[in-house]
């Protein structure tokens, strides 16, 4: 055994636990000092609380009493801090009589203006404001105009195939709230939000752009939209843990399944919704009547009669169902579709209802949605799964102008796996794609209105661009912009779902590497085929059309200078290198072998 050092009084220390008869192995041993005592002739002891008391000196409110004590100093253009115009504190013009009445009173000094009718001292203003910032140069198969090209001599089926896309966004939103939300639903929101968009579109092409051929192969457009409208009311409280029931009326935004699959839109509608034992169980029940949408901005048009298209929706979500760590949904939506003698031409002259494509005739719908989703984890793997059953009756098949019966389904999966600052990604996805186009039944899957988040989102190229489907069908396109699904339809905006398409298959990989809390780099790789070309081949008239469309390959990264969504940039590159099947459909003057995306965005938010 080594021997231990001897102790001097100046190591030991008052604050030694060591108890008397109590040893520490390893450790040298040694008495406690002695007690110290304190002698304090002629001090005071501290008054009672009796001495002050509070309910005649005013106390300023909760919100904002760290500013009173010199904590925090409130400035307007400041996010992150505590803010008046952020919702963090109520609503205060105080006026120099009315403090004083609240003084004696007892009150804090804070009067909720009476705009509005409103009454009481809890209601908070919340302002938001986004920059959002586009620039995307990119390749697609561009098809020569029918009647004139901007390059003279050309005499291809295909053109050039150039574009590049600028666009600004500025949305503007405010909301007016009554009670403390930190811990509790909201009693009344009133909320208006507007979207102002500024886009430069230029192509290689003439009758892209415009139905016209006589104008150009550019365009400058602009258009103001109203995002968000609505009046949101807390019903009741069911429980001490403020599990409640709420309706909202009004523009809102819904999304139907996790990953935007389905329905993910702002729309307007009536929601009621709430939650049950302590927020294991959520609900909603819903009806929206579509809004016309502006063309290029793909923005609401408040200024046009709403669409005779309706969605009703109902789901119910159960955490930790049937996995501790997963939330399941399952959900039922109805889509009556009463567009059957309309005609609508698009700002840019193109006809999108009914579609050119089939027999060319407007047609009406009715089809349900059954879905089941699933979002969470399993233990270590994270894991995203949908599945949707479709039926229904179209009473104007494009291909038989009979009524047809709609059965589709669709499934989509995406399992990760954490392994520190890496998450791997699978994604897997089959709609289901339409057999024989005039058999009387359509069994192609399509949506309301998606914007799926999954595969590397809108950084994929086949998500991101939109294909025409030149020589199939004049001003339709195989899949649509922020879409995943082959459709055929004029567009998702003002488009109405087609039953009779090719299907989607996928299968794909993806990596998310957090390099620094900033840095986020993703790649993908995906394997995309038409699920049943039988329809294109009637639509083409060709004999046989191989079922590959090819793959897409994409990289994104994802900068936070802030480490929060305050303000966010984000690069990607896409390329599709084309498969058999895409390259027997398309082609392009220049001969590439591949077709690229590239997209820059700045958000900002305030």
């Amino acid at each position: 055994m080594v021997a231990q050092p001897p102790i001097t009084p100046d190591e030991i220390s008052a604050d030694d636990p060591l108890l008397e008869g109590r040893k520490r192995p390893g450790v040298p041993q040694h008495d406690l000092p002695d007690a110290l005592t304190q002698d304090n002739p002629g001090a005071v002891r501290a008054p009672p609380p009796e001495a002050f008391p509070t309910d005649q000196i005013p106390v300023p409110d909760r919100w904002r009493l760290i500013e009173t004590l010199g904590v925090v100093k409130e400035r307007w253009f400041d996010p992150y801090h505590q803010n008046t115009y952020k919702g963090d504190r109520p609503i205060c013009i105080p006026s120099d009589a009315e403090k004083e009445r609240r003084a004696k009173a007892g009150l804090p000094e804070c009067r909720t203006p009476r705009l509005l009718g409103l009454k009481g001292d809890d209601w908070f203003f919340a302002v938001n404001a986004v920059s959002d910032t586009v620039l995307e140069p990119r390749t697609f198969p561009i098809p020569v105009g029918v009647q004139t090209t901007d390059r003279p001599g050309s005499i291809d089926v295909f053109g050039k195939n150039d574009s590049l896309v600028l666009a600004q966004t500025f949305i503007v939103g405010a909301a007016l709230i009554k009670g403390s939300t930190a811990y509790k639903p909201p009693d009344v929101e009133y909320r208006v939000t507007l979207a102002f968009q500024a886009n430069y579109v230029d192509v290689s092409e003439r009758r892209v752009l415009f139905v016209e051929p006589s104008k150009g192969t550019d365009r400058v457009d602009y258009f103001l939209g109203v995002q968000e409208a609505f009046v949101d009311k807390h019903f009741r409280n069911v429980s001490d843990r403020y599990d409640f029931d709420s309706i909202r009326v009004g523009i809102q935004p819904f999304q139907a399944d996790f990953r935007g699959f389905l329905f993910n839109d702002q729309q307007l509608g009536v929601r009621l919704f709430g939650n049950r034992d302590n927020n294991r169980f959520q609900y909603n029940l819903a009806a929206f009547w579509r809004l016309e949408k502006d063309t290029n901005s793909g923005l609401n048009r408040v200024d046009r009669s709403p669409r005779d298209d309706f969605v009703v929706t109902a789901n119910l979500y159960r955490q930790d169902f049937p996995f501790v760590g997963l939330t399941s949904q399952a959900s039922l939506t109805w889509n009556a579709n009463r567009e059957r003698g309309e005609i609508e031409v698009d700002e840019n002259g193109f006809p999108v209802r009914p579609a050119l494509i089939g027999n060319l005739r407007a047609r009406s719908y009715d089809v349900v949605y059954a879905g089941y989703s699933v979002d969470g984890r399993i233990g270590r793997i994270n894991l995203m799964a949908t599945a949707y059953g479709a039926l229904g009756t179209d009473r104007n098949s494009i291909f038989t102008d009979r009524k047809a019966d709609i059965r589709s389904f669709f499934f989509a999966a995406e399992p990760s796996y954490d392994v520190d600052w890496l998450r791997f990604r699978g994604s897997f996805l089959y709609a289901s794609g339409d057999r024989d186009p005039y058999d009387g039944k359509e069994t192609g899957f399509d949506a309301i209105f998606e914007n799926p988040i999954f595969a590397g989102a809108d950084t994929s190229y086949w998500i991101r661009q939109t294909i025409p489907f030149a020589g199939g069908g004049r001003a339709v396109s195989i899949n649509g912009r922020n879409g995943i699904l082959n459709s055929l339809r004029s567009s998702k905006e003002q488009g109405q779902s087609n039953f009779n398409n090719p299907g989607t298959m996928l299968a794909g990989a993806g990596v998310d590497a957090d390099l620094t809390p900033e840095i986020r780099l993703s790649a993908n790789a995906n394997h995309l085929w038409f699920a049943d070309t039988s329809v294109l081949r009637a639509l083409r008239n060709e004999g046989s059309i191989p079922r590959q469309i090819g793959f897409d390959l994409s990289t994104a990264v994802i900068w936070r200078p802030k480490m929060t969504q305050n303000i966010v940039f984000r690069g990607s590159v896409a390329a599709l290198v084309p498969g058999k099947g895409f390259k027997d459909l398309f082609a392009n003057s220049d001969r590439d072998k591949l077709y690229y995306s590239v997209l820059l965005n700045a958000i900002v938010t305030f």
